[in-house]
């Protein structure tokens, strides 16, 4: 998975490297921050991919994923421990000295919270830092990022479901956004579609194109034609599938299999449908 970078900050100025006590093994500050003077890493979790809730609004949470990062600072002893405002003023500043900026800030059962986001150069990481002038901070960030996709349904496993339901969604197949040049990830799930039109020389497919529902609807409709032409275009020149068992179709977003209104449910209606014909 690509590890986005971002230039190292210094959250305040005058940090000292002198540590009282020692970070948890393994642990280290995010590559975005440093941390506040007179802290530790107590623990940290670091995960490929991951989501997380952030708050948006009094009434809105958005869901963000990617790698995942969380770091849990305790004072060290006979420190003064800085108010909760603060630590997370000064994490505000740093992330607005890189061109980030503060999506909200609220209080919670006298803890401070701030969702911070920095988007720089294609990349996107979010941040949530809560204090409360107690000794201890926590930072949650994500490093957002589509997911590597490790499991490709086989051939077998697809010809079952077309066999059962008449056609098999397929989600191995990728392609950057709003374009529909094939990305090199989607070459295992190509070779599974190959194989099995070439162990049934007799059937017959729609590759069926699908989008979610952002952006408008008759560019989606083009998108998602031109994405599943893309497809047999691939299986006949790559794979050397016969041109006359595919035909490439269109839907854009009028078939959705979730809801639109979640990053997950976009997710899902971004699809290629294999549908007998």
């Amino acid at each position: 998975m690509k590890k986005i970078i971002f230039p190292f900050l210094l959250v305040l100025a005058g940090y000292s490297n002198l540590y009282a006590q020692e970070d948890a093994e393994g642990c280290k500050d995010p590559a975005l921050f440093t941390r506040m003077p007179n802290f530790h890493i107590y623990r940290c979790e670091d995960i490929q991919f991951d989501k997380f809730e952030f708050q948006v609004s009094s009434d809105k949470t958005q869901s963000v994923e990617g790698h995942s990062l969380y770091v849990n600072y305790y004072l060290n002893e006979n420190a003064q421990a800085p108010s909760g405002l603060q630590i997370v003023r000064n994490y505000t500043n740093a992330i607005k000295k890189l061109g980030g900026q503060l999506i909200y800030e609220y209080e919670d059962g006298g803890v401070l919270y701030v969702t911070l986001k920095l988007a720089k150069n294609g990349q996107e990481v979010w941040a949530r830092v809560s204090g409360s002038g107690n000794g201890m901070y926590f930072i949650n960030i994500i490093e957002k990022e589509s997911m590597s996709q490790d499991v490709v349904a086989d051939a077998s496993s697809m010809a079952s479901t077309i066999k059962q339901t008449g056609k098999v969604a397929v989600y191995g197949i990728y392609f950057d956004t709003g374009k529909s040049v094939l990305k090199t990830e989607s070459k295992g799930t190509l070779e599974e579609i190959s194989k099995l039109l070439k162990a049934d020389p007799n059937l017959k497919l729609y590759v069926v194109g699908h989008t979610d529902n952002t952006g408008t609807f008759d560019a989606n409709m083009k998108l998602s034609m031109e994405r599943a032409a893309s497809v047999v275009n691939a299986l006949v020149t790559q794979h050397s599938v016969n041109a006359a068992s595919l035909k490439a179709c269109g839907s854009g977003p009028i078939s959705p299999v979730a809801s639109n209104d979640t990053e997950e449910g976009k997710a899902l209606n971004r699809r290629v449908e294999l549908v007998k014909q």
